[in-house]
């Protein structure tokens, strides 16, 4: 037990410290994200303080990960630290001088294929590659667009590790539980400088790098039991659900849905006159009151995990289609020239 909370106690000073650090680099070199159109802040912030959680899994995934009672493969590790590193290496240069996207992208496929490729090393079907590639890239962008506000996804990050290192340590996979719980309390030590008003943004170097990690840490339990896939699903469903009906919404109607815009939920809801603290109360309600307790509920009855998973996202799209719809009768009149 005191191995366990000296790792959960390095991870939260170390990515505390770092943002801290990333708070003073970033207004020395003007890393700043000023206010406009198409942002919902109203004073120049500094970026990049995701790079604390970045250094966090660094320092203290291959400890974790290799050193612990029920070891991972080290290929394993090798292709998560080396995803990780490539993810946040694209990030970092994107908030210095804008990368675009192709390069981008690639950088992004390439860390995936090299985790899958590691995943599949250790004895996993290599069948399922096809499906893996898009669903980390698709992770890694839904995390990116859903870091908008002040402390969302850091809380998000808080609870989907807490949550996926329940499911591990349910499956007897103490490493990967302690895994994911650096992944909660690290993004703690970054949120306690992000909450409203916050002090410095996570940053494309941070917002990429946890979608890559809850992948992941997906996966991983997937490679531990395939059952366990459907609770950890559920417990992304507010951002997937978000930045999945957004995406659709913005393409059929013949939008970019790449370029920058304000039409997610939680942008609408800030929009109408919400606070960042309340917007970002509104997801932490669904993920305490529906997300929870749907995973439990898909855990405990591993024969009904699909179909629990399934009415969890069909309710969680049902409320942003409410949610949404309210929006958009209460939108002020300067955004009454605006269509969702």
């Amino acid at each position: 037990m005191t191995w366990v909370i000296g790792w959960l106690l390095s991870s939260f000073a170390i990515a505390w410290l770092s943002a801290r650090v990333a708070i003073v680099y970033a207004h020395r070199r003007g890393i700043l994200d000023r206010p406009g159109q198409r942002r919902s802040h109203t004073v120049p912030t500094p970026r990049g303080g995701g790079i604390g959680i970045v250094l966090a899994s660094l320092a203290c995934l291959p400890a974790v990960l290799l050193r612990a009672q029920v070891p991972w493969p080290s290929t394993t590790v090798a292709g998560l630290l080396a995803a990780l590193l490539l993810v946040a290496l694209a990030g970092w240069w994107d908030d210095h001088r804008s990368l675009p996207i192709l390069p981008r992208f690639a950088a992004q496929l390439l860390a995936v294929l090299l985790f899958a490729a590691a995943l599949g090393a250790s004895g996993m079907p290599w069948w399922w590659l096809p499906l893996l590639l898009p669903a980390g890239a698709w992770s890694i962008n839904l995390h990116n667009f859903m870091d908008g506000i002040d402390g969302l996804l850091a809380q998000q990050a808080m609870f989907v590790g807490a949550g996926l290192a329940w499911l591990a340590w349910s499956a007897g996979q103490g490493s990967l539980a302690l895994a994911a719980g650096c992944l909660a309390t690290a993004s703690l030590g970054f949120w306690l400088l992000n909450r409203s008003p916050a002090r410095i943004f996570m940053g494309d170097v941070g917002s990429g790098s946890v979608g890559l990690l809850v992948f992941a840490f997906t996966a991983m339990l997937w490679r531990v039991d395939a059952a366990l896939l459907w609770p950890a699903l559920i417990l992304s469903s507010a951002f997937a659900t978000d930045a999945s009906l957004t995406l659709l919404t913005r393409y059929f109607r013949g939008r970019r849905w790449y370029s920058a815009h304000r039409e997610h939920l939680y942008q609408w809801l800030v929009r109408c006159g919400m606070t960042h603290r309340r917007g970002s109360a509104v997801y932490m309600a669904w993920n305490l009151a529906c997300a929870a307790p749907s995973a439990w509920l898909a855990c405990s009855h591993p024969r009904l995990g699909l179909l629990i998973t399934i009415g969890a996202y069909v309710a969680a799209a049902a409320l942003w289609m409410a949610l949404k719809r309210r929006c958009l009768q209460r939108r002020p009149p300067k955004d009454c020239h605006a269509v969702a």
